[in-house]
């Protein structure tokens, strides 16, 4: 273990394809100059006045990272992980969970930049997630949401085995619109076999970070 005082960031989740590891210091500019347009951050957030939009979304991005870590307790955590491909970063994904350790329910979301889109990165990086999910931490279900028209994302659910859960309806720009839900039980995750081998190293110190006994 290297870093003594935050282990979350000697944890690495592997693919065929991709490594994962927790965002650091390091990771923010790069990754707010890859954010594609079409990412949707907080519509809460803190809007500055600057006049470049790629500016303020990088400073949304940036404040984002931070709460993330300051804020983190057992009862209400997330950990963004960035994505590399050969050594390359492409993309995000975000494990959340709220009220953990009684739940045991996870949620998720993510990006990819436009030119890792389209090979089956979305599924490998959820993939690798669900397996720390349902793997060190114990998890009982994974729930995650998209708009209707959001296909990648609806179909890399369907793919890994979740299953409808009802839809809602959310402020979108300046109209509503529809957000469809699903979740995974930790039975249908065992039992669908969908994910590709993932390779998860430093999980076991980090146990305490989500409420869980250190082993």
């Amino acid at each position: 273990m290297t870093h003594r005082y935050w282990p979350l960031f000697d944890l690495r989740l592997g693919t065929g394809d991709l490594e994962l590891r927790p965002m650091c210091e390091a990771d923010q500019e790069p990754l707010a100059d890859l954010l594609p347009a079409d990412v949707e951050l907080d519509p809460d957030a803190v809007r500055f006045a600057v006049a470049d939009e790629r500016t303020l979304r990088g400073m949304v991005a940036h404040q984002a990272y931070w709460r993330s870590y300051g804020t983190w307790s057992p009862q209400a955590w997330r950990v963004t992980f960035a994505v590399r491909e050969a050594g390359e970063l492409v993309g995000a994904q975000e494990l959340e969970g709220n009220d953990f350790p009684v739940l045991r329910t996870v949620d998720t979301s993510s990006f990819l930049i436009p030119s890792a889109r389209g090979r089956g990165l979305g599924r490998q990086m959820r993939a690798a997630v669900l397996a720390l999910a349902f793997g060190p931490l114990g998890a009982q279900a994974a729930v995650t949401e998209a708009w209707h028209d959001n296909l990648a994302s609806l179909g890399v659910s369907a793919a890994l085995g979740y299953r409808p859960n009802g839809e809602s309806l959310h402020r979108r720009g300046d109209g509503v619109d529809v957000m469809v839900h699903n979740r995974l039980t930790r039975a249908d995750w065992i039992a669908g076999g969908r994910s590709a081998p993932v390779v998860i190293e430093g999980a076991d110190a980090c146990l305490p970070l989500f409420g869980l006994p250190a082993v």
